[in-house]
């Protein structure tokens, strides 16, 4: 018994949703042809919303309002819209196996699903304690943070833990953001994490220090160049306290867990080429795998960065995911019109008062700029590599400073003297900004590709949970 599709998407996060619009625009399926396969019940949905808009005490985002693809201003894809468009949604539904040559997946029901075109946008998982050697992270009041189901329980032990304390472990992006919701829920924040600074992977020293200062003088601690070892539970199995390796004990009426995503690619192992570097299932150019039938895309695919010269990465955010889902769709439906996906590594995030963009690769000597104030911050810092900018960063820029500094690292700026780098700071990108226009012909407001991508993903993630509120409350009759 089984069912059989000309295309599939499995996996029901950002992409899927990205994805099916770019099928439905370009119109090429007939109705019951195409299907997307999920484990989470609902439809696809905007993921960075979990950790800003959905943590809210007040005027939280809620579905329907924060479907794909309202992230890019764009349609609001609820499981009305997929039906409309002859799409079908297989939720709560999870694959156990799956056979790319006779391209045919395996429920945990036993149901046998077939295609003709497969999208891998299985995404990532939340790394767990238990694979570092720490038992007890199953109790009701330890977190983690990746899908709709976590952000529920997350939510429910801030409203039970108001004016307690929180232990949040892991210092980068779930962390940092995490960290943010709680003190915005009244909650006294303990952040531990075995590195020397915040956000080791992508802050310097300098950058870190300003946002750590913040988040100080919003009241969080940070505990840094230690790693937990065990918790102390109450009779009910809640944990109480956090046990540090150096001896340390931190008071806790609830913990959050940010300590990494491993890529979902276990489904494919041994069938299609998985990057050693990366973890993830490479593809080229076309976000196509070794097996000419399937694509994949989002956190799970490593592909070329023609930035990097065609290094391969896999890419941990949500403009990727975007991006590669209709770059794939495309290429599935219109080969010979769809070349290689050129793409500017981009990522941002919103914390307080706080907004800060990053593109590019952290490679090389590093040059800062701009004021590291409390009162109105606005300051970056370039990466350059070989005489040309690789990377740049930028904390309380405007939209068009934001695309200047993408445009700088899109074009490899050249940079000849790094102390007058510094002295220029925003100056030396707005300038290439104004080189890129001069030498493409484009007038102010026209953009290239790359700038156009990056802006739009931007503005979306600003108001994220206005717009998952406004569209909650004007279509719940949906």
């Amino acid at each position: 018994m089984g069912r059989a599709f000309v295309y599939v998407i499995l996996g029901g996060g950002v992409s899927a949703g990205y994805a099916a619009l770019e099928f439905a625009r370009r119109g090429g399926y007939s109705r019951g042809e195409l299907c997307i396969i999920s484990e989470e019940a609902v439809a696809p949905y905007e993921r960075p919303a979990l950790s800003k808009g959905y943590l809210l005490p007040e005027g939280a985002a809620r579905l329907p309002g924060f479907h794909t693809c309202v992230g890019a201003n764009d349609e609001l894809l609820t499981p009305k819209w997929y039906k409309e468009q002859g799409i079908e949604l297989i939720l709560g539904t999870k694959i156990i196996s799956a056979d790319v040559r006779r391209k045919a997946l395996v429920t945990a029901a036993g149901e046998t699903i077939s295609y003709k075109t497969l999208i891998i946008a299985t995404g990532a998982r939340a790394l767990k304690l238990e694979e570092f050697g720490i038992q007890g992270s199953d109790a009701e009041n330890i977190c983690y943070l990746r899908n709709i189901h976590d952000a529920d329980k997350l939510v429910n032990a801030m409203k039970s833990c108001s004016g307690g304390n929180a232990v949040v472990i892991g210092g980068g992006y779930i962390g940092m953001e995490c960290a943010a919701a709680l003190v915005t829920n009244k909650i006294r924040v303990t952040m531990v994490f075995p590195e020397k600074h915040c956000m080791a992977r992508l802050f310097t020293p300098r950058i870190a220090e300003y946002y750590e200062n913040y988040y100080t003088l919003k009241g969080v601690t940070f505990v840094k160049g230690t790693v937990l070892t065990s918790f102390e539970k109450d009779a009910t199995g809640k944990v109480t306290a956090v046990i540090l390796k150096d001896g340390k004990r931190l008071r806790a009426d609830m913990v959050v867990v940010g300590i990494g995503i491993r890529a979902n690619t276990s489904l494919f192992e041994g069938q299609l080429v998985v990057s050693m570097v990366n973890d993830g299932i490479k593809v080229n150019g076309q976000m196509q795998t070794s097996e000419s039938s399937v694509y994949a895309v989002g956190d799970v695919a490593a592909f070329p960065i023609k930035l990097f010269d065609g290094d391969v990465r896999r890419l941990e955010h949500v403009d990727s995911a975007r991006r590669t889902a209709r770059h794939a769709v495309s290429a599935i439906l219109e080969p010979a019109k769809t070349r290689d996906i050129n793409y500017l590594p981009f990522f941002y995030s919103r914390v307080f008062t706080l907004s800060w963009q990053f593109y590019g690769d952290n490679v090389g000597e590093v040059v800062h700029f701009g004021e590291f104030t409390n009162s109105s911050p606005r300051f970056g810092a370039y990466w350059v590599n070989k005489g040309r900018i690789t990377g740049a960063f930028l904390e309380g820029g405007s939209r068009e400073e934001y695309e200047a500094i993408s445009v700088a690292v899109g074009r490899k700026a050249k940079v000849t003297d790094m102390a007058e780098l510094g002295k220029q700071g925003l100056a030396f990108a707005i300038q290439e900004s104004q080189k890129q226009m001069s030498e493409t012909g484009l007038a102010i407001g026209e953009k290239p590709t790359y700038v156009w991508h990056a802006t739009a993903a931007v503005v979306a993630a600003v108001s994220i949970a206005a717009v998952g509120y406004w569209y909650g409350r004007k279509r719940r009759r949906w």
